[in-house]
């Protein structure tokens, strides 16, 4: 009897464990699909290859070869054939065997159409659905090794009609390494009307505000970092673009220079932003100038955000704040001609290097890409670091005969018909939840 109950008792433990093993497997089995399912609706699980270039292993010692910008002259028409040239050169890497992908949200595009039709892989990037807007990044990518970021999009436009500014850095693998994590991303969004809610370790950020990389820039010491917008196209430790603004902001210590070709700094008031600049002028004494352009596109509501700041000065001492708004001679068909279409700000001992301009929406809804260098030591400048370049180009505009002050700017509104909204056209209900932070 006792051996049967033995007998009986050893089975029942026999059963239990394989009933255990059973549900733990069939456990096992459910976690496993719902993993595989978010994995291939996550973003790039795989990645794209980074040709061995790792964090321990890439370049830090980079070379900057100066400020890439545009100048106005009476002959700037004649080099819309720089343009076709650029483009033939694309044409002809098929022949010298190197691969090239483009990511754009054009979607009719005959240039593009025929870069594929010589082998480029060309992905759409469908932003409409998305988040609404447009993809304004401007930045290319050569051998994970050298990186070239500005304002200048890949249109005639910006290499024969408008004044654009960028910046080449060469033998920076690090930084070429994190920027090509962001074309990861937008390379992985081909084809989809959604933003994955998982990302993908080949796709979050390398550097960031609070960690940045540590470089030599033309032998100087630096630290650098990119940024990224609008927020739902920030993954892991990845800057948002207005944070890196708010951070090359705060630190400014005697002096801010920003040129753009629009200001109209809202967000949404979910958004706690301080008011930056005025504390930066008011509490502290830093100079700032901004620099806008004044064209037919102009919002009016531009005259009283910089109105507004400029009464911040009016009754106090050591508080400097200028503005001045950048107008080249237009011809009547062709508004763009001599356009200043730069996205910069650069200060004491930092510069930012953006693809928006300073438009609320622009943040919120275009997808874009900053660089943020920072100086450790900017008071053994000698002229040839990234700051004084920008910095000269931003004084030789301000000094140009084409920036015009505030008044003279209104004076003109009339005739280039800014008008054409009015305030009650602009305060729709949609826009009447946005608000001026900076």
């Amino acid at each position: 009897m006792e051996r049967s109950g033995l007998g009986t008792i050893s089975g029942h433990i026999q059963l239990l464990t394989t009933q255990q093993k059973c549900i733990a497997t069939l456990a096992l089995f459910c976690c496993s699909a719902v993993l595989m399912v978010l994995i291939f609706s996550s973003v790039d699980i795989w990645g794209d290859s980074e040709d061995g270039i790792t964090e321990e292993n890439c370049s830090r010692d980079c070379r900057q070869i100066g400020i890439l910008y545009s100048r106005l002259s009476r002959t700037e028409r004649l080099s819309l054939p720089q343009g076709q040239l650029l483009f033939q050169r694309l044409l002809r890497l098929k022949s010298r065997g190197v691969k090239l992908k483009i990511a754009s949200s054009l979607t009719n595009s005959s240039e593009l159409k025929a870069l594929a039709a010589h082998n480029a892989q060309v992905r759409f990037i469908n932003m409409t659905a998305l988040t609404k807007g447009g993809l304004h990044s401007s930045f290319w990518i050569v051998d994970r090794t050298h990186i070239y970021i500005g304002s200048a999009e890949m249109d005639w436009r910006s290499l024969s009609k408008r004044k654009e500014l960028g910046v080449v850095v060469y033998n920076c693998s690090c930084l070429a390494l994190d920027l090509h994590r962001v074309f990861s991303f937008y390379w992985q969004l081909h084809d989809r009307d959604y933003i994955p809610s998982i990302w993908s370790k080949r796709v979050t950020a390398l550097y960031g505000k609070h960690e940045a990389l540590e470089l030599q820039l033309n032998t100087t010491p630096a630290t650098a970092y990119l940024s990224t917008s609008p927020e739902h196209f920030c993954p892991k430790d990845r800057t948002r673009d207005l944070d890196a603004i708010h951070q090359v902001i705060q630190s400014a210590k005697t002096f801010i220079f920003i040129s753009v070709t629009d200001y109209l700094p809202l967000v949404k008031r979910s958004f706690r932003g301080t008011s930056l600049i005025r504390e930066a002028v008011v509490l502290r004494g830093v100079k700032v100038r901004l620099l806008i352009s004044f064209w037919k596109k102009t919002h009016p509501l531009t005259f009283n955000f910089v109105t507004s700041l400029k009464t911040l000065c009016m009754q106090l001492h050591n508080c400097s704040l200028e503005v001045r708004f950048f107008s080249h001679k237009e011809q009547k068909e062709d508004f763009q001609l001599g356009l200043n279409h730069n996205k910069y700000m650069v200060t004491d001992n930092a510069v930012y290097l953006g693809t928006h301009d300073w438009v609320g929406s622009d943040f919120a809804k275009n997808a874009g890409v900053g660089l943020v260098v920072r100086m450790k030591d900017s008071t053994k400048d000698t002229g040839s670091t990234i700051l004084e370049h920008i910095k000269a180009s931003f004084e030789r505009d301000w000094r140009s005969r084409y920036a015009k002050n505030l008044q003279k700017s209104k004076d003109q509104q009339g005739k280039y018909r800014l008008l054409q909204w009015s305030k009650s056209q602009w305060e729709t209900k949609e826009e009447k939840e946005w608000n001026n932070p900076l």
